[in-house]
């Protein structure tokens, strides 16, 4: 019997969430289709959700943060982004099922391996724009620096996607790569998943072994909510959380739908149960 442990490493994690792409995917009502997730999550990420505690418990907050993102992503297109930059982008497959125009610049940031696996399980498949991977560990700041300056000069208005990133990160690295990324003028926008602290107390509680475990502790969710980021050089433009929007696509459990009458909070009240997605603008 294998001692190997079900996570082992944050990089499982992106073939434990793509299951829950999966299971949306195969809704008759699903909100977003992604034919690819299934294949990408392998037995890795089915194992994970079969063994993993709360795990399914959770589905419709991944459909929600994913129909988010999209629509953050959809409309900076039609805005004029002509880049968009993927930290982190794991297992997402955004550049080969929303409809995007062919001349976006989608830049694939992640570790080797990861990349390197996906590459091989999307082979021979067509995205619908430009799509370059590139390799880096985002925690070496300089090469991350030396990364952005890079793809600065080559955009003229980027938006950054951080999905399921931060969270993993500490206060401190989440400002200076808010303080990174804002060193580049073309770097307009900014999406990212956000935590309360009684969010992540909970989830800590819930999911949060076999992730320390891995070497991959939940850490960050700021007791000032979206305002966080405006020391770092950024500004909430659009906050929503995914209660709200599970609620509005009918994906609440039953248990839970009474909590969606309340008005959403914003992230702005530390102990409440709030998970949202924020759309960042230059401050």
């Amino acid at each position: 019997m294998s001692t190997e442990p079900l996570v082992r490493n944050i990089s499982d994690t992106a073939a434990w969430v793509a299951v829950y792409r999966a299971m949306e995917s195969e809704r008759p009502d699903a909100v977003f289709r992604d034919p690819y997730a299934r294949r990408l999550a392998g037995k890795r990420g089915e194992d994970i959700m079969k063994n993993l505690k709360w795990a399914r418990r959770h589905a419709w907050s991944y459909t929600a943060r994913v129909y988010l993102f999209d629509k953050y992503i959809a409309q900076e297109v039609v805005a004029g982004a002509d880049m968009v930059i993927n930290l982190a982008a794991g297992l997402d497959t955004r550049a080969y099922r929303m409809n995007l125009p062919a001349s976006l610049q989608w830049i694939e940031v992640d570790l080797p391996d990861l990349l390197k696996y996906k590459e091989e399980i999307l082979r021979g498949e067509k995205p619908a724009c430009k799509v370059e991977n590139i390799a880096l560990d985002l925690s070496n700041a300089a090469a991350r620096r030396d990364l952005f300056e890079h793809l600065g000069s080559r955009a003229k208005r980027a938006m950054i996607v951080s999905e399921g990133l931060i969270v993993y990160l500490n206060a401190d690295e989440v400002c200076q790569l808010g303080k990174d990324l804002a060193e580049q003028p073309s770097f307009q926008r900014w999406a990212t998943d956000l935590l309360s602290p009684g969010l992540l107390k909970m989830l800590q509680k819930q999911i949060g072994s076999p992730l320390s475990e891995a070497g991959a502790p939940l850490k960050f969710a700021p007791e000032d909510g979206p305002a966080f980021f405006e020391k770092c050089g950024w500004k909430a433009l659009e906050v929503n959380s995914m209660l709200h929007i599970g609620a509005k696509l009918k994906r609440l459990p039953w248990f839970m739908r009474a909590f969606a009458l309340f008005p959403d909070s914003k992230g702005t009240k530390p102990k409440q149960i709030w998970g949202g997605v924020v759309l960042l603008g230059r401050a």
